[in-house]
Formats: C-alpha cells, sequence, structure tokens
C-alpha cells in the first residue's frame, strides 16, 4: 500500500465539547499527525468565532490541504462553514455527546487514533449542504435545521449539565413538553406551499439530530434533495406516545407526520429561532437551498 503524501492540517478543536473529551482527542491526533511528518497548523481560538476566522483566513492563503475539527455537531457545523465550496476537505474528530453527523457519514466514534489516520488517507467523498442567505452572507448546515419544539428543547439540553448524550435530549423533551402549544407555519417546498400549526418542522440534508433521533430517516447528503419533516400539532399524550418511534424513523408513520422533498424550502413562522446541527441559526423567515457536492469530506 502507498505511503499517503505528507499534507498540511489545520486543526481546530473545541476544548469544551464532550465534557473536555475534544482536548485529549486533539492532543492524541496532534501527536499522530505529527508523527507521521504531516505539518500541523493549530487555527483553534478562544470561541467558535474565533476558531473560524482563522480557519477561514487559513483556507482563503492557501495554507492548508485539509481541515480537520475535533468536537461535536457544533464544531462540524463551524468546519462545515469554513470548507464549504472551497474544494478544501472537512476531516471530523467525533468527540461530543451527540455526533449525528459522524454517524451519518459513518465516520468512527470515541476512537481518535483512527480518525487522526483517516484524516490523511481517508476517502474523500462530495456531499450537499444545506444553505441560507442572509444579510451577513451564506450560512452553511450538515445535517438537520429545525426550528420550532427542537429549538427549544437543544436550548434546554444546553443547560442541563447533569446528563449527557442521548438522554440529555430526552430530558429536555419531557421538560419542555407539557407548556407547549405548537407553532403556526407556513412551509413552501419548492412549488407546493402548507400553512399548518405545528410542533416543529425540520430540514434535513443528513438524518437525525438530538443524539440518534432518525426524524428524516430516509434522507441522503447527497442526492440533492432535502427531505422536509412537518409534524403537525398533536396531544401531549398522542406526543409522549409516539416520541419513542424517532429513534427507529418510525415515526414517518403516523398520520401527523407529512414529509416532502425538494431543493428550495422557505420556511415562515413568527418569534422562531432556528437551529442546525445543534446550534443557534438564524431567526425566521428563512429561504434555503441544498446545494449539491458544496462540501468534500474525509470519510473511511
Amino acid at each position: 500500500m502507498p505511503t499517503p503524501a505528507l499534507q498540511r492540517v489545520g486543526l481546530l478543536v473545541n476544548p469544551v465539547s464532550g465534557r473536555g473529551r475534544a482536548r485529549a482527542y486533539g492532543e492524541a491526533v496532534r501527536e499522530r499527525l505529527t508523527g507521521a511528518g504531516h505539518r500541523v497548523l493549530d487555527v483553534s481560538g478562544r470561541d467558535g468565532a474565533q476558531a473560524q476566522a482563522r480557519a477561514s483566513a487559513a483556507v482563503a492563503a492557501g495554507d492548508l490541504d485539509v481541515l480537520a475539527v475535533v468536537g461535536g455537531d457544533g464544531t462540524a457545523h463551524l468546519g462545515a462553514n469554513v470548507c464549504a465550496q472551497t474544494g478544501i476537505p472537512l476531516a471530523i474528530v467525533a468527540a461530543g455527546t451527540g455526533n449525528d453527523n459522524a454517524r451519518g457519514l459513518g465516520l468512527p466514534r470515541a476512537e481518535p487514533t483512527r480518525m487522526a489516520d483517516l484524516v490523511t488517507a481517508g476517502r474523500l467523498r462530495d456531499i450537499d449542504a444545506g444553505r441560507a442567505r442572509t444579510d451577513r452572507g451564506d450560512r452553511w448546515f450538515l445535517g438537520v435545521l429545525g426550528g420550532g419544539f427542537d429549538t427549544v428543547v437543544s436550548d434546554r439540553a444546553a443547560r442541563m449539565r447533569w446528563v449527557h448524550g442521548t438522554p440529555r435530549y430526552v430530558a429536555a423533551v419531557l421538560r419542555e413538553l407539557p407548556t407547549f402549544r405548537g407553532i403556526r407555519y407556513a412551509v413552501q417546498v419548492d412549488d407546493q406551499r402548507i400553512e399548518t400549526t405545528a410542533m416543529l418542522v425540520a430540514v434535513a440534508n443528513g438524518r437525525s439530530f438530538g443524539a440518534g433521533m432518525l426524524v428524516c430517516p430516509d434522507a441522503q447528503v447527497d442526492d440533492g434533495l432535502f427531505d422536509v419533516m412537518v409534524l403537525h400539532r398533536i396531544s401531549v399524550a398522542e406526543f409522549l406516545r409516539v416520541f419513542p418511534t424517532v429513534f427507529s424513523g418510525r415515526h414517518v408513520h403516523h398520520p401527523a407526520v407529512e414529509i416532502r422533498r425538494g431543493t428550495r424550502v422557505v420556511l415562515e413562522a413568527s418569534g422562531v429561532r432556528a437551529q442546525a446541527d445543534g446550534e443557534p441559526f438564524e431567526s425566521l423567515p428563512l429561504t434555503l437551498e441544498v446545494v449539491p457536492g458544496a462540501l468534500r469530506v474525509v470519510v473511511p
């Protein structure tokens, strides 16, 4: 087997991700890459904004052959916003509590040494990414964008330090559900428009969010389409009955669940802020488009 060529690797580590696990993973990745002779440029920052600016500057200057991000879905989201439409591959070292994007791409988790080797020797795969045009420029997402109950749950989960991974999201759902009454939406998928009161609307490039909830189980990251899931308003009791089926994707068979597919989505609601890849995104209304092959990622 031929020896991989030496590469210039940008390393972006979120030190607080995974209860500090990412810091240890980042050191392991750095040691593995430098030991193999690769040049590693640390583009981490004091916060996400500084790290994104440093990584973007390195990409623009032509200083990198690949960007490796070490953290959870939020760190992968940051990396996607750096690498989209640049041709620079994004290598995700999964070190978070959810890791939905890494799971969807078939990447190893809890294996920093294996992922370090993939950074420079893995297969390159071109995948789609979701794009929102904003006054501050384009914003991208890898997996799932949602606006509604999922945003409320995501905010609650971020404040729950006593539980982690999937149990954190389940606990947040149970805390928020009793007071949630649904949101009035207008959703346009290509030329089809829906007006409804719904629990949430998810615009999916990937399949899952919330640490393994298969919100759009048939979504594919390279089919040039969004899967849009609308959960129309249901009672608390019915929600609790249906909720466990989201982990297997069987919720899509419930009569209150509607799935549509398209390349462009306009999502409108009053007083709702979206989340994407588990990160705070933009306030609605939003116009979203899937951009085929916008992102090159490193996979096994």
